[in-house]
């Protein structure tokens, strides 16, 4: 699946000597949790690991802060100050969203990618150093470098080994590994006894659209591991705003369903849905799955329910 894929080129990556890796997601996805896989699986992870937001930092400072500046170099520069890339040397750095970095900066970026070389701000020596450089953007940076926001050759020397982290609606069946993850995390730090999860609270996290990817269905864990004091975590344990949320397409349009005037069972529609969803994959379950926007495991709990497995 999408994890273990990602996993086993993360463990790749971090034995070879690549210098230079770009991973790609929306917000949420685990970007930096990625970072710091790549890192601490490989002969650097005793060396520093060195994070910082481009977005975060105003251009003023964001030279400064990478590149390190000499003592005199600006009215403020009271003291010779170490940049990241100099701390990091022989660790890692980690460029957070590196698509809203300055044009201004990218230029001097190119050149310690190129070489492993900079000079501080107002200094005349070039300093060596030897890093890992992981960058990281939720943005398009093809589309990027076609608005001139981003330099080209920059990009093509980021990307040197790209990795795309798709979202977590994308790859449903990670939901539940990654929520068991999450409950063993939890329980350890909060010194809770979660032991599992409810099929209705399981369904719906399979269900769940997740617009905020790892991160949102991690702090809805951790909310209710930290409120909850049952050992099964149930449906009404998730949050209510959450739960109430109305059903979309995946064209984003609202889904439309004419009730009959008697009523109908909802369990009958959604029995059908399934059943015809069967017939026209020719029971290819992970095409049926695909056909209502559902996770293998959360197509199979149905099957299962509805005894069509």
């Amino acid at each position: 699946d999408d994890l273990k894929r990602i996993l086993n080129m993360v463990h790749k990556i971090a034995q070879s000597d690549a210098g230079t890796v770009l991973i790609q997601g929306e917000s949420g996805t685990g970007k930096e949790l990625i970072a710091k896989a790549i890192h601490y699986q490989s002969g650097r992870s005793d060396q520093p690991f060195v994070a910082i937001n481009c977005a975060a930092v105003p251009e003023t400072l964001l030279e400064s802060e990478l590149m390190g500046h000499e003592k005199g170099a600006f009215t403020d520069a009271r003291t010779l100050k170490k940049g990241l890339f100099e701390i990091a040397d022989c660790g890692t750095v980690f460029l957070d969203e590196i698509g809203d970095m300055p044009l201004s900066i990218q230029a001097k970026l190119l050149r310690v990618l190129e070489d492993r070389v900079f000079r501080r701000v107002g200094g005349t020596k070039d300093i060596h150093v030897d890093v890992r450089i992981v960058s990281a953007t939720n943005k398009d940076l093809l589309e990027a470098i076609h608005e001139k926001t981003f330099r080209n050759d920059l990009y093509y020397r980021l990307q040197v080994i790209p990795i795309m982290l798709p979202p977590l609606r994308e790859r449903r069946d990670d939901i539940l590994p990654l929520t068991r993850t999450f409950i063993a995390d939890f329980n350890k730090e909060f010194g809770k006894a979660v032991k599992g999860i409810s099929p209705q609270a399981e369904a719906f996290l399979l269900d769940y659209d997740w617009p905020g990817n790892v991160r949102e269905l991690r702090n809805v864990i951790e909310r209710a591991v930290i409120l909850e004091n049952d050992e099964i975590m149930q449906l009404e344990h998730l949050p209510r705003e959450m739960i109430a949320r109305p059903a979309t397409l995946s064209s984003g349009s609202q889904l439309t369903f004419n009730l009959p005037p008697e009523g109908i069972d909802i369990e009958d529609v959604e029995r059908e849905l399934i059943h015809q969803a069967l017939l026209a994959t020719d029971g290819n379950q992970s095409k049926a799955a695909k056909r209502l926007n559902l996770g293998i495991d959360a197509f199979r709990y149905r099957m299962k329910k509805f005894k069509l497995l």
